[in-house]
């Protein structure tokens, strides 16, 4: 590990930037990890594995989830979290990232970023003394997409061999879905309207693990999950009348539901719009797990910050 800032970018630290950063076995444990943090503090038992430990979270798109998801979490593991946004720091004032990032790890233990472009995210871990955790781009969701899968196995068990479907916008929740699906080996059906298909080069990455129809309804025959998310994400504002008009036909509702397999669920990210990507009668209805899916971005985000910190834990 470099002893100055000035030094040249670190190697051979762990990040946390897209799922398929993680092998199978990896997130098998990450999992069984979740699984074992969350009965802890559902019983109120003291875990401090990061006690003295810092968080430095880094904020320039809004969030809701992932600040109090990272806070809290932390903070149960013992803990601090520093919340920073890019008006309250010197990034509103075009700071380098790898300055940034050089100084900032200097002081702290683990950093989660949730900005625009991907790219930024991945120069700021190619400075970082510490483990980097992308909370969020405009390309990748991991953080969401591993309590997603966490939650499809507590509710329904084994992931793998199964049926996701996605309805909607071809987004980075769609994209951390299809990296997911070539790890753990399930199949992601995909529909999206016309103009906004999946990009090339992750059509191809996840060739074998995708199947893409014209029909929504179709996509979600035999589904053991389905899923969606806004139809316009951050940063996409200005298209949102035209986006209305092109998914009209792309709301999950209580039929898709119904061509879904017995024992299907759904799952959607939050904030969600009733009556545009998903349907009151869904979201609220017998077969949403969309509250325990919002809870366990906390769980499975402390077995991901404890891994990162500490490595693999036994007990």
């Amino acid at each position: 590990m470099p002893n100055s800032l000035n030094a040249a970018p670190v190697a051979k630290v762990r990040h946390f930037l897209q799922m398929s950063d993680f092998s199978a076995e990896e997130y098998a444990y990450l999992f069984e990890r979740t699984k074992i943090i969350k009965d802890r503090f559902k019983r109120y038992e003291l875990y401090h594995p990061l006690r003295d430990r810092t968080l430095a979270m880094v904020f320039e798109k809004n969030s809701t989830r992932t600040r109090v998801s990272f806070e809290a979490g932390m903070n149960q593991l013992g803990g601090s979290a520093i919340f920073l946004t890019s008006e309250t720091s010197q990034m509103s004032r075009g700071e380098p990232i790898e300055d940034l990032a050089r100084v900032i790890s200097g002081m702290v233990d683990v950093v989660m970023i949730r900005t625009f472009k991907q790219a930024n995210v991945e120069k700021f871990a190619e400075y970082s003394r510490v483990p980097v955790i992308n909370g969020l781009t405009d390309e990748q969701h991991p953080c969401q997409v591993l309590a997603d899968v966490f939650t499809f196995i507590e509710q329904r068990g084994d992931i793998r061999g199964k049926i996701v479907t996605w309805v909607g916008d071809a987004n980075n929740m769609l994209y951390s879905w299809m990296q997911a699906a070539t790890v753990l080996g399930f199949t992601m059906h995909v529909s999206t309207p016309a103009g906004y298909e999946i990009d090339k080069a992750a059509l191809d990455a996840a060739k074998g693990y995708l199947k893409v129809f014209a029909n929504p309804l179709d996509a979600a025959r035999g589904a053991h999950l389905v899923t969606t998310d806004v139809w316009t994400s951050m940063g996409f504002e200005a298209e949102t009348e035209a986006r209305k008009k092109a998914f009209a036909d792309w709301c999950v509702d209580e039929e898709m539901m119904a061509v879904a397999d017995t024992s299907a669920i759904f799952m959607h990210c939050l904030p969600a719009h009733r009556g545009e990507e998903v349907t009151a009668g869904v979201i609220d209805g017998a077969q949403s797990v969309v509250w325990e899916e919002a809870w366990n971005r906390m769980h499975a985000q402390k077995a991901l910050l404890e891994y990162l910190v500490v490595g693999e834990v036994k007990s």
